[in-house]
């Protein structure tokens, strides 16, 4: 597996080969994108350190293992066209939380569906690929949150599909998603519904690549996506061929630890102070992410429902 121990100062750039390439975060989702479409202005390297939080860390810590996946395009994790510095929305608030608690960061990159297990069993000490916060997460994990994003749908521009508010219409078709995602889950556990209206279910076809999830959308294998908003967002603007057809179901978003972390006091206090001073702004406004913000972090607040 790729790793590569790195001071904050300099996060995610040196890390060595690629990564598995998992969808992300809430999952991330992606395309393959022209490197010089990927947003490249620093906005966190002006950070500065806030005793107050960093108070908050147990003692004695210095540096954390963080787990990332790599998730082929932003907003979720990418690399710059050197293809070895990794650049997204997760690297950049993790960069910065960083930075604001004064710590440094082994960086350990994993297929996105093998973090949260590993967690659990402290091999990494925090997840950061945009994972969302659902109640049967929470069971087992703890999280801090950072945006908001959640679940959407896009398909092929020529699709008669249109916006998808019952996954009831998804019955008898062929719905691509990634592989240990909330999608997965959300698709299996409601395929019963066109059983129970006594229509064909719909196939759940998981990839660990997104670019396989893409290719299979427009070579005509699956229907439709399911994935992240800001990655579907960001992909139909950015390849011709596709169209978004709407948000289905938003998440709470977070950085992602074992359960009973003495982590999460100090992590949302860094995502606290980063709303305050404007960077988690700038952060955003880079990532074209601005409908995500929230108005301050939570530590494992409840699924948002409905």
């Amino acid at each position: 597996m790729p790793f590569a121990a790195i001071t904050s100062a300099a996060l995610f750039l040196t890390a060595c080969g690629a990564g598995s390439g998992a969808t992300g975060g809430s999952d991330a989702s992606g395309v393959a994108a022209a490197s010089d479409a990927v947003p490249t202005t620093d906005v966190v390297s002006a950070e500065r350190k806030d005793p107050a939080a960093a108070k908050l860390l147990p003692a004695g810590t210095k540096r954390l293992t963080v787990a990332i996946s790599v998730g082929g395009t932003p907003p979720g994790t990418t690399y710059l066209s050197d293809g070895k510095t990794l650049t997204g929305q997760d690297v950049d608030f993790t960069k910065a939380v960083a930075k604001v608690l004064g710590i440094d960061l082994t960086v350990d990159q994993a297929s996105f569906e093998a973090i949260l297990p590993a967690l659990d069993s402290g091999k990494y000490d925090v997840g950061a690929s945009n994972f969302g916060v659902t109640d049967e997460r929470r069971k087992t994990i703890d999280f801090v949150t950072y945006i908001n994003d959640g679940q959407g749908f896009a398909t092929r521009k020529d699709s008669k599909l249109s916006k998808i508010t019952d996954l009831r219409q998804l019955c008898g078709l062929n719905v691509a998603t990634g592989a240990g995602t909330t999608f997965e889950a959300t698709l299996e556990e409601n395929k019963h519904l066109c059983t129970d209206a006594g229509k064909k279910p719909y196939q759940v076809q998981t990839y660990a690549e997104p670019s396989a999830i893409w290719s299979s959308v427009q070579q005509g294998r699956s229907d439709i996506v399911m994935s992240t908003i800001n990655g579907l967002r960001y992909a139909v603007a950015r390849q011709p061929g596709l169209k978004f057809l709407n948000e289905f179901h938003r998440l709470d978003v977070g950085f992602a630890f074992k359960k009973g972390t003495r982590l999460a006091p100090a992590f949302q206090a860094a995502v606290n102070r980063l709303i305050a001073d404007g960077t988690y702004d700038r952060i955003l406004k880079k990532w074209g992410t601005t409908g995500s913000a929230i108005s301050r972090s939570q530590i494992s607040p409840p699924e948002i429902k409905g």
